[in-house]
């Protein structure tokens, strides 16, 4: 529903150039993840997935160009069995 395109970037490959200031957290259901989004308008831009705790998870669609993206579904309503498939393609 949000629009979220993940690319997911590894922390040591991130850099957050300014706006840390404008971001909120929060936390749901295990409380692994963090979402951060603008708290002036609502985007969420990027956060920390709990399916890759080393990574950050970027909306491409906030990117000033996005990148040629190969889309890979996951199942987020059954996010265990989707998890161990992705782990098991590594």
């Amino acid at each position: 529903m949000t629009g979220f395109l993940h690319v997911v970037v590894q922390h040591e490959e991130f850099e957050l150039i300014s706006g840390r200031d404008d971001l909120e957290s929060y936390r749901f259901g295990t409380g692994t993840a963090e979402h951060l989004f603008c708290r002036h308008c609502g985007v969420k831009s990027f956060y920390q997935p709990r399916s890759h705790p080393d990574c950050w998870s970027v909306n491409a669609h906030c990117l000033d160009e996005e990148p040629e993206l190969s889309v890979e579904q996951f199942d987020g309503r059954n996010w265990s069995a989707a998890k161990a498939k992705l782990d098991a393609q590594q």
